[in-house]
């Protein structure tokens, strides 16, 4: 198991000075994490200045210590969102990265009542950060995984998501909330498939990629028995799968009969993964996604009116 999966990344934009929890920060420096600041030492401004003039965005705390971190970030979230002292972008820093801590312990313990009022919080911020500001989006990719991809994963698609349902339906706030989640929650499945082959870095053999399509239907059983999870979030976590002509997974349904937000995150889904670096393969450039996308949306794989109003959505924002 890779040591970075030990630790944490914090935006320093979030490190408020003198008033930060006393936990040790570290630097990451040639693989290694060196302590910047231990337990006793206060986070002063003179601290920030510092890791700014060395163009210096993250730190990074022990995943031991996360408890007490994400319980500050997540009474602190809203007030740091209407600094009129950050920007845009730093915005985005923090809320994207305390939303991702969000999603890694709600992963671990979706039954949780507390994880699930966290998430439906998380998903309020981010539909109120992507309908508020222009370029929400510009950050997305700012994201640090380090070996946590699936839940950075979660995180960007959840966005694009919310997004999508907020420019095209009108929608009540328990309703797009519950996309939130369900998006947020749409990989919970993969926690069924083991590491050695979420890790592989080669093509997966047709035994292995069968194991990885039972995650839709996995994680829908697991969250179903849980009964904490509306019928929407259900779906997206079932239903991601499948393609508009019929030939997805698990159900094999086609057009209509996918349920609307499935379909959105579908295609949220895909786009996010074509435009980062995965393991057997390096990012595509939006343009080229697009490309791709439109491709298999013109052999049956998204509603072609769906996918459109998707790519003039994401096209206004990135030229925003």
């Amino acid at each position: 198991m890779s040591k970075d999966r030990y630790w944490r990344a914090i935006s320093i934009d979030s490190i408020t000075p003198e008033l930060f929890p006393n936990v040790a920060l570290y630097l990451k420096s040639g693989g290694n994490y060196v302590m910047y600041k231990d337990t006793e030492r206060t986070f002063t401004m003179m601290d920030r200045q510092r890791l700014e003039r060395n163009f210096t965005d993250f730190l990074f705390v022990r995943s031991g210590d996360m408890e007490v971190l994400n319980d500050f970030m997540e009474a602190n979230l809203t007030a740091l969102l209407t600094r009129e002292d950050l920007g845009s972008e730093a915005k985005g820093k923090i809320l994207y990265q305390t939303s991702v801590n969000c999603v890694i312990d709600m992963f671990e313990s979706p039954e949780v009542a507390s994880n699930l009022a966290r998430c439906r919080n998380m998903a309020r911020l981010i539909l109120q950060h992507v309908s508020t500001d222009p370029k929400a989006l510009q950050s997305l990719h700012s994201i640090i995984d380090h070996n946590f991809q699936i839940f950075v994963h979660a995180v960007q698609v959840a966005t694009l998501s919310l997004l999508v349902h907020e420019e095209l339906y009108d929608l009540d706030t328990d309703e797009i909330l519950d996309v939130g989640i369900g998006s947020l929650l749409h990989d919970y499945g993969m926690i069924f498939i083991t590491g050695e082959i979420l890790d592989k870095n080669d093509a997966l053999s047709d035994i292995e990629y069968h194991k990885v399509k039972q995650h839709t239907q996995k994680g829908y059983e697991y969250l179903k028995r849980c009964g904490n999870y509306s019928e929407i979030v259900l779906n997206i976590v079932r239903y991601h799968h499948e393609r508009y002509d019929g030939n997805g997974y698990p159900t094999g349904i086609k057009g209509n009969d996918i349920p609307r937000s499935s379909q959105v995150t579908a295609i949220c889904d895909v786009y996010t993964a074509l435009i980062v670096d995965r393991a057997h393969r390096k990012a595509r450039s939006h343009d080229e996604a697009i490309t791709l996308m439109r491709e298999e949306a013109g052999k049956g794989a998204f509603n072609p009116e769906l996918f459109n109003n998707f790519v003039e959505i994401i096209n206004q924002r990135k030229s925003a």
